[in-house]
């Protein structure tokens, strides 16, 4: 099903185009409500009821952001997302069932922007869609105007981290493998370098609710980015660790190393 447009609530600049959503869920109720809502809210919606149908939507489709059922009969949500971060610059929200906190965790470990736990109202989704698409690379039809504009460009050490390109370089300039939840943590030190921040305050700027499990996967994130930006993980230059308060991402005076 194909839900168009129905308000310009999410667009209003000339060349901008409206977000686009895919929703894989495989309850047929639950899944036509939310694209009625949101197609209602000025979206434009598609839906997929199994895995093998978003791939086959996706392979002609372009969309800014997916939400997931995780427990889907065959391929699962969460082998999903993983597909679709390896092809699409996506945003994703994982719905889970109560009480399924390891889903969670691991959806938030593999890069997920959100979850949402079942049942739900339909306000949190928009709530969360509108976050999630706030955090997203925007959809534009005027990318070529974007791209002769000044890029946003943070230097640390023999990084280069290009923060409208989404994009680290290193020595040389190689290309370092970083997963989008990986560059979110590193984004937000960079915004705000040689500031403490707290798990809260992290949490909060890649748009998590802070709890226990928010927590654990900033600590996790922190800890892959460190593998990929820091000579020595266990005795990390950057990014360092401030004992019961959080993290500081130092950046020196430019001093040209």
């Amino acid at each position: 099903m194909f839900i168009p447009n129905l308000l310009s609530t999410e667009s209003g600049s000339e060349g901008i185009v409206r977000a686009r959503i895919v929703i894989v869920e495989d309850e047929p109720d639950l899944r036509d409500a939310v694209a009625e809502y949101l197609g209602a809210a000025g979206y434009d919606v598609a839906t997929a009821e199994t895995a093998a149908a978003a791939r086959a939507l996706i392979e002609t489709q372009s969309f800014h952001l997916a939400i997931l059922d995780i427990a889907m009969p065959g391929e699962d949500g969460l082998s999903l997302g993983r597909w679709l971060r390896s092809k699409l610059p996506i945003g994703i929200i994982y719905a889970t069932a109560a009480g399924t906190a390891l889903d969670r965790i691991v959806g938030l470990e593999l890069g997920a922007d959100d979850y949402i736990v079942k049942p739900y109202e339909l306000r949190e989704v928009l709530a969360r869609v509108r976050s999630v698409l706030r955090r997203v690379p925007q959809p534009t039809e005027l990318m070529d105007r974007t791209d002769r504009t000044e890029r946003r460009s943070v230097a640390f050490g023999a990084f280069q981290a290009d923060l409208d390109g989404r994009l680290v370089t290193g020595a040389n300039g190689a290309v370092i493998d970083m997963a989008k939840s990986e560059f979110d943590v590193l984004e937000v030190f960079l915004t705000r370098a040689n500031r403490l921040l707290t798990r809260a305050a992290i949490s909060e700027a890649i748009g998590f609710t802070e709890d226990p499990e928010s927590s654990r996967a900033v600590d996790i994130r922190i800890m892959r980015l460190r593998k990929k930006i820091e000579a020595d993980p266990a005795n990390p230059k950057f990014l360092r660790t401030v004992r019961g308060e959080g993290y500081i991402f130092s950046l020196p005076a430019v001093d040209g190393n």
